[in-house]
């Protein structure tokens, strides 16, 4: 599919993408440079065109989701990684659903998040964050988030009933226990999250590393894969997945008012660059959105 990109969503991976880090990376995305010299991933927009065998959009349908090199006037993708707008939705708020919220909601699945169960969120004022956040409560869990001072006012803002400020408070040495933790900031070591969790508790790491290293954020994974088969807590190794069904399910709970993006800025196509330098800098507070022109 052709879709005319109206809008493009700036998520930590297209950094990753694009710096070749961890270097794992680059065996899927080029050993020197980048295959595809375009940046961008998240997409909302218009379809242009259609291939013959597509059945499921058509040309003039609005839509969003994951699209290759989406930093562009024009994106081709496949159609089941697109699903319908939401109409409530512009087009910049919709660029920044696609690939944190899949995260979001694919990590909760993964840790099989339930009515009633305690919640921790580690990285709960950024991009997969604040989907995880609005999502945990949407489950019906009891959640609490952690970020930095300055952002805790908007964990709270999307739906946490508690809150930690990594700066002064180790969640780790409280005396709160989690049947769930979803760690995507920080890089808190195994033992850390054991602490923290009940003793059949389930802790996701979704990212939360620097990069560096041949595999980056995956060794804790791949650790933690093994220590569950030594202990009744649970490590399940997590990746998550462009799917145009999980983007409906998404749909329909944005359409609900359950869920609602966090949008920190917008951009302009020609200062991505100063976006992706926000992005890097940590101060961004839910996502950037890259504005492209319409014809």
């Amino acid at each position: 599919m052709l879709v005319q990109v109206r809008a493009a969503g700036l998520d930590r991976g297209t950094w990753h993408l694009m710096t070749g880090t961890p270097s794992v990376v680059r065996l899927a995305i080029g050993l020197r440079r980048p295959r595809n010299p375009v940046p961008g991933r998240d997409v909302a927009g218009i379809v242009a065109a259609v291939g013959s065998a597509v059945t499921t959009l058509s040309v003039g349908d609005e839509v969003y989701g994951v699209a290759p090199g989406s930093f562009a006037e024009y994106a081709v993708t496949r159609a089941d990684k697109l699903a319908r707008k939401p109409a409530s939705l512009s087009f910049e708020e919709a660029a920044v659903v696609p690939i944190s919220g899949l995260t979001a909601l694919q990590a909760l699945t993964a840790g099989g998040v339930k009515a009633g169960q305690r919640v921790l969120i580690i990285g709960a004022s950024g991009g997969v964050g604040s989907y995880a956040v609005q999502l945990a409560k949407a489950l019906g869990a009891e959640v609490t988030g952690v970020a930095s001072g300055p952002k805790l006012d908007l964990v709270r803002s999307l739906g946490a009933d508690h809150v930690i400020d990594y700066t002064s408070e180790d969640f780790a040495e409280t005396a709160d226990r989690f049947d769930v933790i979803l760690d995507i900031a920080g890089n808190p070591s195994l033992s850390r999250l054991r602490r923290a969790l009940t003793s059949t508790g389930t802790a996701v790491i979704t990212g939360g590393e620097d990069g560096r290293g041949p595999t980056g954020g995956m060794n804790r994974q791949l650790r933690g894969l093994i220590l569950s088969v030594f202990v009744r807590q649970r490590f399940p190794f997590f990746l998550s997945s462009e799917s145009g069904t999980d983007l409906e399910r998404l749909t329909g709970l944005i359409e609900a008012g359950s869920v609602v993006p966090s949008l920190d800025r917008t951009y302009p196509l020609d200062e991505t660059q100063d976006a992706m330098r926000r992005l890097a800098s940590g101060a961004v507070r839910g996502k950037l959105a890259i504005t492209i022109a319409s014809a």
